[in-house]
């Protein structure tokens, strides 16, 4: 045996109170050769079959239907949203449309006590974790940072920066696990955030700490215009974390009990001490990137005609129509909670917003710098000599009565 062959210092699963570490076996961490599946259909482009679905008796059907109620109000979120920001009343929409099985599903794998650390387009995922959706869209409308408490819902602030929110995650996990809770941190990422270096450093400081995280990679095909093929040379993205020390899952991630199975299940691996997994949802962005992007300049619109054909709300839908599971009360409560939602939108994100110019520098710092309050007072200066607010007012753009605590 030659140095090479032995190597003491590898990273692994410590012994508790001892310095001896153990690799991991590299097959035991390698993702399934095709993506798990649980309904049946196609699967998607570029995969291959699983064994096809799972029988009647072994199908949790009230799952089924709170998650096609959740993709309902998901669909109609998603249009509604758009259509704001095509009115001007939002400054920008990064959709989910066709993504929503892997948004919806993230949010029911958390318990209460467990943390969601989304980025710029999982605003469904926030809103599937019970914040209102006027508070979950007010960072894209551009008022303020973020609209909601972090700490009381347990969902960090939307991350605009590709990939920043993933060591936040294992810092929260970490912290948590210190303090003897067993708070689990589910860390969303598109395809295109894992070419940046905050996903190498979240996955090795996760692996080498077994920080109760769990990192869900929507693979939707593009990072804005760059097709996958031109991210990354590994076999898919689910085989990074073989490099890592754990272990990789790959999923249709349109299949949404699919992708609630497998979330569930690393959620509580990492909340049993068993440390963080990479899940890679394979899935697809049906609109463009943005209201911004001309999706047009770079994929053909029969690629995303094959894709709507793998549309996750019909998947489930035709699913529980052949199980005898949908009834017609079930799609009428469903609906009603879409057009609830979708008229709270409406009625508050419509409205022009009134905001105190004083918001921008109230919460920088804990006590003011002089510097912040020179620049306060330089602002204020240059409003009063505009004249009055032709809105006729500087207040929040807060309704009387407070957000409401409805989920998707």
């Amino acid at each position: 045996m030659t140095v090479l062959d032995h190597d003491p210092g590898r990273a692994g699963p410590a012994a508790p109170g001892t310095g001896t570490t153990t690799a991991p076996d590299p097959a035991d961490l390698l993702p399934e050769a095709s993506p798990h599946r649980v309904l049946t259909g196609d699967t998607p482009a570029g995969s291959t079959p699983s064994d096809g679905a799972k029988p009647r008796d072994a199908v949790d059907a009230d799952l089924w239907r709170l998650l096609h109620r959740r993709l309902v109000v998901g669909r109609r979120y998603n249009t509604a949203a758009t259509a704001l920001t095509r009115q001007g009343r939002l400054a920008v929409y990064p959709s989910s449309t066709g993504q929503e099985a892997c948004q919806v599903a993230a949010a029911l794998a958390l318990t209460d006590r467990d943390w969601l650390f989304p980025s710029y387009r999982d605003t469904l995922a926030v809103v599937s974790r019970g914040v209102d959706p006027v508070e979950a869209l007010t960072l894209l409308r551009g008022d303020r940072h973020s609209g909601w408490d972090p700490r009381r819902r347990r969902v960090a602030p939307l991350s605009t920066p590709l990939a920043t929110q993933l060591p936040h995650a294992v810092g929260l996990a970490r912290a948590a696990r210190l303090r003897g809770d067993d708070t689990v941190a589910l860390a969303m990422v598109g395809d295109g955030g894992t070419s940046e270096g905050d996903f190498h450093e979240a996955l090795n400081f996760a692996a080498v700490w077994r920080a109760p995280v769990v990192f869900l990679v929507q693979n939707n095909r593009f990072a804005i215009s760059v097709p996958l093929a031109k991210q990354t040379a590994a076999p898919t993205l689910a085989h990074k974390a073989v490099g890592y020390g754990m272990p990789g899952r790959l999923v249709d991630g349109n299949d949404a009990p699919a992708v609630h199975e497998v979330l569930v299940e690393a959620v509580e691996r990492a909340r049993s001490g068993g440390g963080p997994t990479l899940v890679e949802a394979l899935t697809y962005r049906i609109d463009a990137h943005t209201n911004a992007d001309d999706a047009g300049r770079y994929r053909d619109e029969a690629e995303v005609e094959a894709w709507r054909e793998r549309d996750p709300l019909r998947l489930l839908e035709d699913a529980l129509r052949a199980r005898g599971e949908l009834d017609g009360d079930h799609l009428r409560r469903a609906e009603e909670e879409a057009e609830a939602l979708v008229g709270r939108m409406r009625e508050h994100l419509g409205a022009d917003p009134r905001l105190d110019p004083d918001d921008l520098f109230a919460h920088v710092y804990a006590e003011p710098t002089p510097q912040l309050l020179e620049q306060r007072d330089l602002l204020r200066a240059e409003l009063a000599a505009a004249g009055p607010d032709p809105a006729g007012s500087t207040g929040r753009d807060v309704p009387a009565d407070a957000p409401s605590e409805r989920a998707a």
